[in-house]
């Protein structure tokens, strides 16, 4: 079966108000929570022998930090990572299309990206009502399909949620 772990970026900042959105960096309390929540990821997944096949981000600024981060911590190959410029501001329909057409190869995706596609996308396909889905979360959902193109709306149940302040 397959699994797909759906991953928020960690916290940005606003203080440059000439930065375009995409170019906004992580600010100091992303900077702080990404290496606590990607060791989070790291174990969580380690211990289930669930690595990630491959880890597919936006390409923009804070999406593409947190997902290097998690590509280091979870000691992933270079060829793992993947930039997919249309992560960027995708709705929930363009980011489950782009699910609906990775290779069956990889069994395990983990997608790095922005609300609110992420968060429409998780209750897409799980029907499971989060009380919110902030910044550094992480949601890893059990899909009951082998095959991509199979992906579709409620096939999957979420087997972890996780955040930041879940841990203070």
């Amino acid at each position: 079966m397959n699994t797909l772990t759906l991953i928020r970026h960690a916290k940005s900042s606003w203080s440059d108000a000439s930065l375009d959105d995409f170019e906004r960096p992580l600010n100091k309390r992303g900077e702080r929570d990404l290496p606590a929540m990607a060791r989070r990821v790291r174990d969580f997944y380690v211990e289930r022998g669930l690595a990630p096949d491959q880890l597919l981000t936006s390409a923009a600024v804070r999406a593409l930090t947190t997902a290097e981060a998690l590509a280091a911590t979870m000691k992933l190959d270079r060829e793992q990572l993947v930039v997919i410029p249309e992560l960027y501001a995708a709705s929930s329909q363009a980011l489950l299309a782009l699910l609906q057409q990775q290779s069956d190869h990889w069994q395990h995706l983990m997608l790095v990206g922005h609300n609110p596609g992420l968060e429409s996308l998780g209750y897409t396909l799980t029907h499971e009502r989060l009380p919110k889905f902030p910044t550094a979360a992480v949601l890893h959902i059990r899909l009951g399909i082998s095959r991509w193109r199979e992906l579709a709306e409620a096939c999957g149940s979420v087997e972890l949620f996780d955040y930041p302040k879940l841990h203070h």
